[in-house]
């Protein structure tokens, strides 16, 4: 059977691959495993349930209470609420499990399943593939008492606002903002923390009606909220994704600013309040050099991962540093959250503006992007991407030609037969040019 858990949980078409018999015997298995494990010794186990906006969520969130019951979990129902928030409250309600229903970013069609541990951290890896093999196995039912009890806890979206509020110092009287809430989880507790930390908002795309999620809106469609700055003469916009752990932003005059340059902001405030844990901000390989640049010149330290924010979250745990991201967008501040939170970064770019009296395009420009080119070359031999030759050779030569103002990565998809071919220069021009001798030595090398 084909591993179910990916690098975010499971995802996969709702009522497609992903049905309600797979996550109901998911949910079985996760109480089994960490049952085994010790968790729920001494007390009645507790899980706590939420999910984004997806139709599809609804029955997914039946089967996954369904499993958990008849494994004797208690459940408390969050409701819709972001990824981020059903983190906190798994911490915060001493809970033995969260569950998260969402894809995230992805399109409507497609719904997800995501469990945390106690604490709202990411399962890990090991208790992963062992819940896959405890799929579908004999077990002893509990009966009578035994079985868990399901209520629904109505102040989850209150108590999460309250706690991002929290983490912010100074008011943000005067600032007006633009949210995009994509239709999604954060369409309500959103507005609401922004508006509890004294910001002015204007929220777009938070009318969700199950089938709206991502729909040209949110982190990955960012002209609606352009627009609306520039509509409204508003100071910020913030857009963030359907489970809202990711944020993208956009300043006044309708530029994108994007995670690269909000780290930095961020960055640069923990430095100078002697916070930044080892002076070190997390980041990975495809952060443009431009990031790298500004953190040096800043005298902050840049670790770099593979490509995904739980690489950048392992990266964190293991060393202890406190900040860390992706240029889409997910921003993990680890004082105050266990995962990426999209309504965390927005006011803590906001807190930064308001202590500073600066604009946005002011704060992101301690950043100069370089300009990054992307080719995707498909169908070839992505195993021999390191073992050719002449490919190394010719990536040799490219990255002697840009020198210290460009660089070139070549990646391997995860999950097809496709090399992707980066490269960032001085001008647009020379990217573009190299990034296409390379892909052309790729197709040629690295024939299937």
């Amino acid at each position: 059977m084909a591993r179910l858990f990916g690098t975010d949980g499971v995802r996969g078409l709702a009522n497609g691959d992903l049905t309600a018999e797979l996550a109901l015997d998911l949910s079985v298995a996760a109480a089994h495993v960490l049952a085994d494990r010790g968790e729920f010794e001494g007390h009645r186990p507790l899980a706590v349930v939420g999910r984004d906006t997806r139709i599809s969520g609804q029955f997914l969130e039946a089967a996954v209470v369904a499993g958990l019951a008849s494994a004797g979990v208690d459940v408390l129902l969050l409701g819709v609420l972001p990824t981020p928030g059903v983190a906190f409250l798994t911490g915060e309600l001493g809970a033995d499990l969260g569950v998260m229903l969402s894809a995230s970013h992805n399109p409507m069609p497609d719904n997800g399943i995501k469990f945390l541990a106690r604490g709202g951290v990411k399962l890990d890896d090991a208790i992963e593939a062992a819940i896959e093999k405890r799929m579908r196995e004999d077990w002893q039912r509990p009966t009578a008492g035994g079985v868990g009890r399901v209520s629904t806890y109505d102040r989850a979206a209150d108590e999460y606002a309250a706690h991002l509020v929290r983490t912010t110092t100074k008011p943000l009287t005067g600032l007006r903002v633009v949210l995009d809430c994509a239709e999604g989880a954060a369409s309500d507790v959103g507005p609401m923390a922004l508006r509890g930390a004294g910001a002015d908002v204007t929220a777009i795309h938070a009318q969700p009606n199950g089938l709206n999620i991502n729909d040209d809106c949110g982190s990955t469609h960012l002209g609606s909220l352009q627009a609306a700055v520039l509509k409204d003469g508003a100071d910020v916009g913030f857009a963030l994704d359907g489970d809202a752990d990711r944020c993208l932003a956009v300043d006044a005059e309708g530029t994108v600013v994007d995670g690269d340059q909000i780290l930095c902001i961020l960055a640069g405030a923990l430095h100078e309040q002697g916070r930044l844990a080892k002076d070190t901000v997390v980041a990975t390989v495809m952060s443009n050099l431009g990031f790298v640049h500004a953190m040096k010149a800043a005298r902050i330290g840049v670790r770099q991962t593979k490509v995904g924010d739980r690489y950048v979250l392992e990266a964190m745990k293991t060393s202890g540093y406190n900040l860390g991201g992706e240029q889409s967008g997910h921003v993990i501040m680890s004082d105050h959250a266990t995962t990426g939170d999209g309504i965390l970064t927005a006011l803590h770019v906001l807190e930064r503006m308001a202590v500073t009296g600066t604009s946005l395009k002011d704060l992101a420009g301690v950043m100069t992007r370089l300009p990054q080119v992307l080719v995707n070359v498909p169908e070839v031999d992505k195993a021999r991407t390191d073992d050719d030759a002449v490919l190394a050779a010719a990536v040799a030569e490219a990255e002697a030609e840009l020198g210290e103002t460009g660089r070139v990565l070549l990646r391997p998809s995860g999950t097809e037969p496709l090399v992707r071919v980066m490269v960032e220069a001085g001008t647009a021009e020379q990217a573009a040019e190299v990034a296409n001798r390379l892909a052309d030595v790729v197709r040629e090398r690295l024939a299937l």
